[in-house]
């Protein structure tokens, strides 16, 4: 059968990619011209190439065509301020509907959706564990980003009820080795140059790339039709995230947490700047609010249903820091 996966040539994307071909699939990805290769490395010269954009159902009708499943790995993470959602809205959900509406126009058998636990929203003073059940909130702390993943969701939900098979799982914050300046690769680099002095003062889930590619696989194995499945392995505080990445990278450790109102004064000004050079802010008010939250996820449902299985961050974090140093 033949394969395609979209967003194959990110940090995630590839990881699937990787693995579908070691295990002997023959894989097809769509891919803009100008994508860089080099997250697949050898795996780019064992997969067929198709050049277009999730956006475009001329290039996606060309891309499912003698296609029998789909990973929809792409996707824009873009953590901006308010304004940036119109942007989201473009990859995430209308990118999502034109994967859904080709898959569904050529008959594809089945199909795993990338989403996120930001999909499940984000909520003040949360006090229980989330699971695939948790219900989306309007909220505040829910960003840009979480909407438009949330939405995207909604695109796959009316595509089930339309009659494709799908299945969508939701990773927690992904760790792993990655292109520099992108992804929670910047995050690790923050740390390793000292930039990241104090530590957020909430937490989530942290899980390794490897382990969520995995997990996409697991379920398009063994989900189930219209299932959520949360991909994530442990949930941490954002000072024992950032003092594991230091461990790893041989640095300090940042020893203070950082108060939300301090949190919101560099924010504000982050956003300002991020206006005078059209560039996106590292951090935002809608952000530094939800880092100060503590959101806790359950894995059950992927370790029972799919039997995936999850590595400590440490060892991540290790795996992060020696593709540093390579």
């Amino acid at each position: 059968m033949l394969t395609l996966v979209t967003g194959a040539t990110g940090f995630l994307g590839s990881a699937v990619t990787r693995q579908l071909v070691e295990a002997g699939a023959n894989v097809r990805i769509l891919r803009r011209s100008h994508s860089g290769l080099d997250l697949l490395g050898e795996t780019a010269s064992h997969v067929e190439h198709v050049i277009g954009d999730i956006r475009d159902p001329e290039s996606l009708t060309a891309a499912m065509r003698g296609v029998s499943r789909v990973y929809h790995t792409a996707a824009s993470v873009v953590m901006g301020p308010s304004r940036a959602l119109g942007r989201l809205r473009l990859t995430n959900v209308h990118g999502t509907a034109c994967v859904v509406n080709a898959a569904l126009a050529a008959g594809v058998q089945r199909m795993v959706h990338t989403s996120s636990i930001a999909a499940l929203g984000q909520t003040p003073n949360p006090d229980s564990v989330r699971t695939e059940n948790t219900a989306w909130q309007r909220s505040r702390l829910n960003t840009p980003y979480a909407v438009s993943k949330h939405e995207a969701e909604r695109e796959v939900c009316r595509g089930i009820a339309e009659g494709l098979d799908a299945v969508m799982v939701n990773p927690s914050v992904i760790f792993g080795p990655g292109r520099p300046g992108e992804n929670t690769t910047r995050l690790a680099e923050l740390v390793q140059t000292g930039r990241i002095r104090m530590a957020p003062a909430g937490g989530t889930n942290v899980v390794d790339v490897e382990d969520v590619a995995a997990g996409h696989i697991s379920a398009m194995a063994r989900g189930a039709c219209g299932h959520r499945y949360i991909l994530g392995s442990q949930n941490l505080s954002w000072r024992s995230i950032l003092g594991a990445l230091a461990r790893a990278l041989g640095v300090a450790e940042p020893r203070r947490e950082l108060p939300l109102g301090l949190a919101l004064a560099v924010a504000t000004a982050a956003e300002g700047w991020a206006t005078l050079t059209r560039r996106p802010a590292n951090l935002t008010r809608v952000l530094a609010r939800n880092l100060s939250q503590s959101y806790r996820y359950s894995n059950q449902k992927a370790i029972s249903e799919l039997g995936c299985k999850f590595r400590p961050f440490e060892e991540t974090a290790r795996r992060v820091a020696a593709s540093m140093d390579s």
